[in-house]
Parts: C-alpha cells; sequence; structure tokens
C-alpha cells in the first residue's frame, strides 16, 4: 500500500498508472508501507 508524503492518506490499488495524484490534498509523493514483520536470518 502506498501513501501521500503530505496526508498520510492511503492511495488507491491503481497506483501504477504514471502521473498519480493524492485525491486529498494534490501530492505527486508517495511512500511504500512496510509491514512491522520481524525477519530471523540463520548467520552461517
Amino acid at each position: 500500500m502506498f501513501r501521500c508524503i503530505r496526508c498520510h492518506e492511503p492511495l488507491p490499488s491503481d497506483a501504477g498508472v504514471f502521473g498519480v495524484r493524492c485525491d486529498n490534498c494534490g501530492g505527486k509523493v508517495f511512500y511504500k508501507e512496510h509491514p512491522n514483520v520481524k525477519k530471523v536470518l540463520k548467520a552461517r
């Protein structure tokens, strides 16, 4: 899921389209939200 940098509003699922703007504030910069998942790796 992508969110707007300015207003933190989630973007619709069709965010892959070129030239997308936030419906709420008109912002053009977005970031991808990453879930808080702990990854466990084995050391060699």
